[in-house]
């Protein structure tokens, strides 16, 4: 595992003063892979109710004109335990799409020039809470796209709200499985540069 112990007792505060002095990241440096990822700054109690793990995946559709992902769910190994994914149906249980945009849209919090996460852009659901989710993302390494630092917090009525949700992201592959997105019709197709 590439991740220190450090980063995963590291306090919110520091979590926050590392996504400030983050690095640059562009959409394109994440299309392709896979991502391990794994939750901080949450309560164990909450962990225990949702994940410790879990992988984001990242591609470049060329029909949407953009880089987007979608999160992975997977079987609960431990932070350096082997990345399993869930299976439905015959493929990777997914949920929560989002497309992947520079800068960092509205964040409460400073952050350095990276990407982001925006689901109210992955064609979720309508009713679904992960649509007003935002995830501003920086790489940990100038130059590095394999270790990754990220936030959560929500917008709603145009404007920002901080979650304890933090999580870092560390390459562990390509993309082997590309879902559709759940609501083409509420993804917008971006114009050719």
């Amino acid at each position: 595992m590439l991740i220190s112990d450090n980063l995963l007792r590291a306090s919110n505060r520091d979590l926050a003063g590392l996504l400030a002095r983050g690095h640059a990241l562009q959409p394109n440096d994440l299309a392709g892979f896979s991502y391990r990822g794994i939750a901080l700054g949450l309560p164990w109690w909450v962990e225990r109710l949702s994940w410790k793990t879990f992988a984001k995946e990242f591609v470049h559709d060329p029909a949407l004109g953009c880089v987007r992902g979608w999160n992975v769910r997977v079987e609960q190994t431990g932070v350096d335990g082997p990345v399993v994914t869930k299976v439905q149906n015959g493929a990777p249980l997914t949920f929560g799409h989002y497309r992947v945009v520079p800068g960092c849209g509205h964040s409460p919090l400073p952050t350095g020039p990276g990407v982001l996460l925006d689901y109210g852009l992955g064609g979720n659901p309508a009713l679904q809470l992960f649509n007003r989710a935002r995830d501003p993302l920086v790489a940990l390494v100038p130059g590095d796209p394999t270790r990754l630092l990220g936030w959560t917090y929500l917008e709603f009525f145009g404007r920002p709200w901080g979650t304890p949700s933090w999580f870092v992201l560390e390459r562990v592959g390509q993309v082997d499985h590309v879902p559709a997105v759940p609501r083409p019709s509420q993804t917008a197709v971006l114009p050719a540069p």
